[in-house]
């Protein structure tokens, strides 16, 4: 195995889950899918550029193209919610990680006219995760880095059953709003109140200290450089990167 590829059983674990590729939707089947499942995982480790991707992999243009289409139609999405079935839901952790674009990753083709571009187009963002008890990541969603934290927090935590399960996020989580969206869910807000706050609520502090499984989440991200430095010029391709991240911690 070289550096950066799957292990037998890791492909093993999402083999079925990639759908079979046929050039032009028919006849002989396209390159073999774990040589190109391989290749992402090159770019996504190293990145670099494309069109440096290594010979070994064959066509840069044919592996882009399959990533690109693959990420259109959430398959990356569907494998890492797969995976994450297995999560371990006695306490989530929450938190948000800002994303600085590299000059590389601004001016996508045909700007905001692109109609691909128009709504997911956004500059400097902001990451906020969803991790298990384990710190397995269970669901991402991308924003621009204005957005107040709790605002999507607050919609992130309604997908999911929160019956009884700790919910930990730091004082930038702080409102009614999204502490009541957790008690409502059947949850148990481990949540500080901010320094200002008139009333502040009392949680558990021993507890909290686990919230740092969140914070170890987004450092195993960022060691994936095309994630650490975003080049993506739109945020769907940059978020197939990130859910790529994310299956290869659940394979790890």
């Amino acid at each position: 195995i070289k550096r950066h590829e799957m292990t037998d059983e890791q492909w093993d674990r999402i083999k079925d889950l990639v759908p079979p590729e046929r050039s032009g939707g028919k006849g002989r089947p396209a390159k073999d899918n774990r040589m190109m499942v391989n290749a992402i995982i090159w770019i996504l480790k190293t990145g670099a550029p494309w069109r440096d991707l290594p010979e070994r992999y064959g066509s840069w243009n044919s592996v882009y193209s399959r990533y690109s289409r693959w990420t259109k139609r959430g398959i990356w999405e569907k494998i890492f919610l797969e995976l994450s079935k297995d999560q371990d839901n006695e306490e989530y952790m929450i938190d948000g990680s800002y994303v600085r674009v590299h000059q590389h990753g601004s001016g996508g083709k045909g700007g905001t006219k692109n109609k691909e571009l128009v709504v997911l187009e956004v500059d400097n963002h902001e990451d906020h995760a969803i991790v298990d008890a384990l710190g397995n990541p269970i669901k991402i969603h991308l924003t621009g880095g204005q957005v107040s934290d709790y605002t999507p927090a607050k919609d992130l935590i309604t997908l999911f059953d929160l019956e009884n399960s700790y919910v930990l996020a730091d004082k930038g989580y702080d409102s009614k709003e999204f502490v009541g969206a957790i008690e409502d869910k059947g949850g148990i807000p481990v949540v500080p109140s901010r320094k200002n706050a008139k009333n502040p609520r009392s949680y558990d502090k021993h507890l909290y200290k686990d919230r740092h499984l969140v914070e170890n989440f987004f450092l195993k991200l960022k060691n994936n450089r095309r994630i650490a430095t975003r080049f993506e010029k739109n945020l769907i391709n940059f978020l197939g990167m990130i859910h790529l991240a994310c299956i290869l911690i659940w394979l790890l």
